[in-house]
């Protein structure tokens, strides 16, 4: 699979319109069955790639994974990390900031939850809240920000800042990958609706969710923005067709594999001493 093809182009600022993007796309899969042996050998792929990256010790990998309610987050996170190694792996979901966290800037709290070298990071939504939730909900003053500093262009000196930041990341051996979860109103509509009518989703069910519902075209607004203006050549947004959720699934799999893989990725070799000490120490093994 050709993940370009998902990718919002740095530069695109005048051509890109979210609504264009199809939320049914499954490239040329036609059916949850064609997908799913492809999927299932991505999870080994990765599997044995994460045994690596933690064996190197050298790179960090920050998954981002950002998408209005319902679209599969949570779902994608546990099925496609499924062969991961839980020594290796965080998970961190960004809900309303604490008291603590409004004491510091927006980024502190992404920074205290990076994952170390060797390990991978998942971030169910991001520090991108604060260009969303933020924004669409006018919490600025809110925040313990000096009011001069509130002027009319803090939203784009806060995709400069979010730019140099993952330019940081990046020059430091931590790469990020960021994946937003595109789904349409309607199948929005669809999941709400069996979350109340099946017994067994009820408690998926907020009715916050039903009132962040009725701000869709600002956060479909915000996020076209937010997509066009911090999807940068090294650190590119990926758009993921999320209406069908094996697809997504599959895409996302394939993103974070071809990503490990173009790390070259590889068991430390011994130097000559140490293949010598333990030579030795297999020796002492023997001889018990």
């Amino acid at each position: 699979m050709n993940i370009k093809d998902f990718i919002v182009k740095d530069g695109a600022k005048s051509k890109f319109k979210l609504s264009r993007i199809k939320t049914d796309d499954t490239n040329s899969f036609k059916s949850k069955d064609d997908s799913l042996i492809r999927l299932e050998k991505n999870i080994e792929k990765l599997s044995n790639l994460q045994d690596k990256l933690y064996a190197q010790g050298k790179h960090g990998i920050v998954l981002i994974f950002q998408a209005m309610d319902t679209a599969g987050k949570d779902g994608a996170i546990k099925h496609v990390m499924s062969g991961l190694n839980p020594q290796g792996t965080s998970v961190y979901s960004f809900k309303q900031p604490s008291v603590e966290d409004l004491k510091h800037d927006y980024l502190w709290r992404a920074n205290k939850h990076l994952p170390e070298r060797g390990q991978i990071g998942i971030f169910n939504r991001s520090y991108y809240e604060e260009l969303l939730v933020v924004r669409v909900h006018d919490l600025l003053k809110t925040q313990n920000i000096p009011e001069e500093l509130i002027t009319d262009h803090i939203w784009k000196d806060r995709y400069q800042q979010i730019n140099n930041y993952e330019q940081y990341l990046a020059e430091n051996g931590f790469l990020t990958i960021k994946l937003f979860l595109h789904i349409s109103k309607e199948e929005q509509k669809e999941r709400l609706l069996s979350r109340i009518d099946d017994k067994s989703k009820n408690w998926k069910f907020s009715e916050a969710d039903l009132k962040e519902r009725g701000y869709w075209q600002q956060y479909q607004d915000c996020y076209e923005e937010l997509l066009q203006n911090t999807s940068t050549e090294r650190n590119p947004w990926f758009i993921i067709p999320s209406d069908k959720k094996w697809f997504a699934r599959l895409l996302i799999s394939e993103i974070i594999v071809q990503h490990l893989e173009d790390l070259n990725l590889a068991y430390p070799n011994l130097d000559p001493k140490q293949e010598v000490a333990l030579e030795e120490c297999k020796k002492q093994l023997l001889n018990e």
